[in-house]
């Protein structure tokens, strides 16, 4: 069994000690996970679009914030529910999509508000975030079905480590500054809109990082239909799938504003 360095995932990695694994009539397949992200994908999309319209109405600066933070809440407390309780998959996982919609739809906004200036909202930049993100997901899905693609274990520890160390630099550039000690952050020193090679390079490495966890994620769905996981794991690699096409559409359009900007 290949064991999945996305925490989402580890699931997969013993699946006959599932909750109903291996006394359903109906096991995990391929087919029905894609049916599964599909669903997840368009609820995500028109949440999206309903978010960004409703804030373009309102005024983005007035509502923006609270909506960021309540949808990002809503994303986090359903992931939580779903990684304790995979069974929960195909009744939470769909909330998890709207909110992650209504988390996207205002971010997307307020950043083209910003690269875009007194002529408008950036809404070109948009699309290309959105081109891009499914264009590296096709193009992953094609190499790994045709067999050039895939993650060895060498590969995919290293992708934990780094994951693991930008994860800890982050937690803790958020709470040292809580006692009094000032820690630079690369998103920080080179937000969203501003110029910098240091920063576009990061940005750069974290779009590479977060395409090659989407391969750790068809390997171990994968793994998971071939070993007979239960027919609900199907709406949780979905959801998993999703979540990591949302981090690669957020890498994307960080980078195309700071090359935007440059």
């Amino acid at each position: 069994m290949f064991r999945s360095g996305n925490p989402a995932l580890k699931v997969f990695d013993k699946p006959q000690t599932l909750p109903g694994f291996g006394s359903d009539a109906k096991t995990m397949t391929i087919a029905g996970t894609v049916n599964a992200a599909f669903i997840l994908v368009s609820l995500c999309a028109a949440s999206a679009i309903a978010s960004w319209m409703m804030l373009t109405s309102k005024g983005a600066s007035d509502v923006a914030m609270p909506v960021v933070i309540g949808s990002f809440l809503g994303g986090l407390v359903t992931s939580i529910i779903m990684w304790f309780s995979p069974r929960t998959a195909p009744f939470v996982s769909p909330i998890y999509a709207i909110c992650e919609g209504i988390l996207l739809g205002a971010i997307s906004l307020v950043v083209a508000s910003r690269v875009g200036g007194p002529s408008g909202p950036a809404t070109g930049m948009v699309f290309q975030a959105i081109i891009l993100t499914f264009g590296i997901a096709f193009s992953l899905l094609i190499g790994y079905k045709s067999g050039l693609i895939r993650v060895g274990s060498t590969v995919k520890r290293c992708m934990v480590a780094a994951l693991g160390g930008i994860t800890l630099y982050f937690i803790a550039g958020m709470l040292l500054p809580l006692a009094g000690v000032q820690m630079p952050l690369f998103y920080e020193m080179f937000g969203w809109g501003k110029a910098g090679m240091i920063g576009i390079g990061f940005s750069g490495l974290m779009l590479v990082l977060a395409s090659l966890f989407l391969v750790l994620d068809f390997q171990s769905i994968e793994a998971g239909a071939q070993s007979g996981a239960p027919k609900y794991m199907e709406w949780y690699g979905a959801y998993s799938l999703l979540a990591t096409l949302i981090w690669i559409y957020l890498e994307a359009l960080r980078l195309l504003s700071k090359l935007r900007s440059k």
